[in-house]
């Protein structure tokens, strides 16, 4: 029920950004349950261990669009840059808090985020396969077009044709020379 719990709470707050996917500091700490200014003096201390694609700084461009993204202000004004962690960050940050609640964190936020790639991976395989039901069809619709031609040229009426002459019509009686005996 737990799990369950987190996963909910846990899939909202991975965003695309630089198209990768990340969480922001302030989500990361509200789920390890410590304040942000402490999650970033962590990593700041252990920096060696967060490469540029491990962590990043996100411009204010970025901020907006999240805001738009989530709908809500609610971050009001940060002193401090917004940090974007990876999944790789994630991982590396279970490194950095030691907590019990940062290993259980880590393995749920691990979790969403292989459920993640599982739904995208059925996602382009579904597109795939609708792509490849499309060119299939796509051949069909033109010969379908040309049996659809075909019958309506078979539906339209001839076109005015000259009468045609009748043929003498054979007449059947008796000839003079039948009836003689």
């Amino acid at each position: 029920m737990k799990e369950i719990i987190l996963k909910e709470i846990i899939e909202p707050k991975i965003f695309l950004i630089r198209g990768q996917k990340v969480m922001l500091d302030k989500d990361l700490a509200e789920l390890y349950q410590v304040p942000t200014k402490i999650l970033i003096r962590q990593v700041k201390r252990n920096i060696k261990r967060f490469p540029g694609d491990f962590l990043y700084l996100i411009t204010k461009q970025e901020v907006a669009i999240l805001r738009c993204q989530i709908g809500t202000s609610s971050w009001g004004g940060r002193r401090y840059a917004t940090y974007a962690f990876t999944e790789q960050g994630i991982a590396m940050l279970s490194s950095v808090l030691r907590s019990e609640r940062a290993i259980q964190v880590n393995i749920a936020i691990m979790r969403a985020f292989v459920k993640l790639r599982e739904i995208l991976s059925t996602h382009k395989e579904l597109a795939h396969q609708l792509a490849a039901l499309e060119s299939k069809y796509e051949k069909h619709d033109g010969q379908i077009a040309e049996i659809f031609e075909a019958i309506r040229q078979l539906m339209a009426p001839l076109p005015d044709r000259p009468e045609k002459l009748e043929k003498p019509k054979r007449r059947i009686g008796f000839h003079a020379s039948a009836t003689k005996h």
